[in-house]
């Protein structure tokens, strides 16, 4: 038996062993009590060919794996080694115990429907032949002895061909449970990637697109009439520009926001408040606690929300005054950004008010949303028309997770 697990191959030389044991004491037997007459010979020559052709199934027709069908070759080996057993058994009862390997070589290699049959025909046959060469009154074991012992090796071995059909299937239905979680892991870890980038992109690269161009609509509108001030929001352009070609170029390596990277949470929204004030637009920027240092990537979260946040006022507002608030407790951080803007009606899943967003702004409250549930927080939307928006995100310091959350929350409104 070629096998690679340990037990099967210890069961396999126990097997063998006891074969050539038994075939030995029976040989031993028939030359002390039986040998003489003109058959000896044959039985020798039987007993010969008998212990060559199970050494030779051992190498020519191994037994097939646990669970596997029977090959043909092997096959022929079992019914070959059983009619050498038959025919010296009819001339030499003293190999009637050599049944047991057989026995275990039939149950193991055939299925039970097939195997049950064999056994009970080898326990015919070594009953037979016990009766045979009794001597004197019958002794019941004969006759009680070889079935019980056969009942109870058949009942072992279907049980654990039954239980190991069971184990195959389990095991099978777990790798192709892994396989499908692994799937979905990846598709998971596939959209969570596509959310990223649209985040980034949107707070980066769009967000700075859309300044740019409202600016340069604004110079184009007064390039005749006010050559001052069309050249200072071009220069304003030109900056938004710059620090949209840096934010990208951290993007693309994966970094920390610019405005984070030589100064804290409270400094970099202090700036960002300056840089979002200009003409028919004021910003604030208020403090309430001290953060500390935060986990980069809380402090990512927040200034990005930020500026999803003012980009929001700025576009679709019409807002006067906006106020970014950053409050600091000792288990909890939390930024609000209100505006004194028209609103809009609280049950709607939008991120603006008035007409619908394109598919370019679409991302706004969505990409905020994510964020938030990131970093393990919440983003809470209070607005109603005509009164203002307010936006909060909500980070509890204990609670953020080593690794950003593929499952985020829909933000609050």
């Amino acid at each position: 038996m070629r096998h690679s697990d340990p037990d099967e191959r210890w069961l396999g030389a126990v097997v063998h062993a006891a074969f050539f044991l038994l075939l030995g004491s029976s040989f031993v037997r028939f030359l002390t009590r039986d040998a003489g007459g003109a058959r000896t010979g044959w039985v020798v020559a039987l007993f010969a060919v008998f212990c060559l052709l199970y050494v030779l199934g051992r190498f020519l027709a191994p037994a097939p794996p646990a669970g596997s069908p029977p090959t043909r070759r092997h096959l022929v080996w079992l019914g070959s080694v059983s009619a050498v057993w038959v025919v010296l058994l009819a001339l030499a009862p003293s190999a009637t115990w050599c049944a047991m390997p057989l026995l275990f070589a039939g149950l193991h290699a055939l299925p039970p429907r097939i195997a049950v049959p064999v056994a009970a025909v080898l326990t015919v046959l070594v009953v037979a032949s016990q009766v045979r060469v009794a001597e004197g009154a019958l002794n019941p074991n004969m006759v009680i002895a070889p079935p019980a012992v056969a009942a109870v090796a058949t009942a072992v071995m279907v049980h654990l061909q039954r239980q190991g059909a069971r184990q195959r299937v389990l095991i099978e239905d777990l790798v192709h449970t892994r396989h499908n979680l692994a799937v979905t892991e990846r598709r998971a870890g596939v959209l969570a990637e596509r959310q990223r980038l649209a985040a980034e992109i949107h707070d980066t690269v769009a967000q700075g697109l859309s300044s740019q161009r409202m600016l340069l609509q604004a110079a184009g509108r007064v390039w005749l009439t006010d050559p001052d001030a069309a050249r200072e929001h071009v220069h304003r352009a030109a900056e938004i520009t710059s620090r949209s070609l840096a934010e990208a170029r951290r993007f693309v390596h994966d970094l920390a926001p610019a405005d984070l990277a030589d100064d804290t949470l409270p400094g970099a929204l202090a700036v960002l408040a300056e840089r979002e004030s200009g003409p028919g637009l004021t910003v604030e920027f208020r403090l309430d606690g001290e953060p500390g240092r935060l986990p980069e990537r809380v402090e990512a979260a927040l200034l990005r929300i930020a500026q999803g946040a003012l980009a929001n006022v700025r576009e679709h507002a019409a807002a006067t005054r906006a106020a970014l608030t950053l409050t600091c407790l000792d288990d909890q951080i939390s930024l609000d950004v209100a505006d004194n803007g028209r609103g809009f009606e609280a049950d709607s899943s939008r991120a603006s008010p008035g007409p619908a967003p394109d598919s370019a702004r679409g991302h706004g409250l969505p990409a905020m949303g994510i964020r938030a549930a990131q970093v393990g927080g919440t983003l809470t939307v209070e607005s109603t028309p005509g009164e203002g928006t307010v936006v909060s995100a909500a980070i509890p310091l204990a609670s953020v997770p080593l690794f950003p959350s593929t499952t985020p929350k829909e933000p609050v409104l």
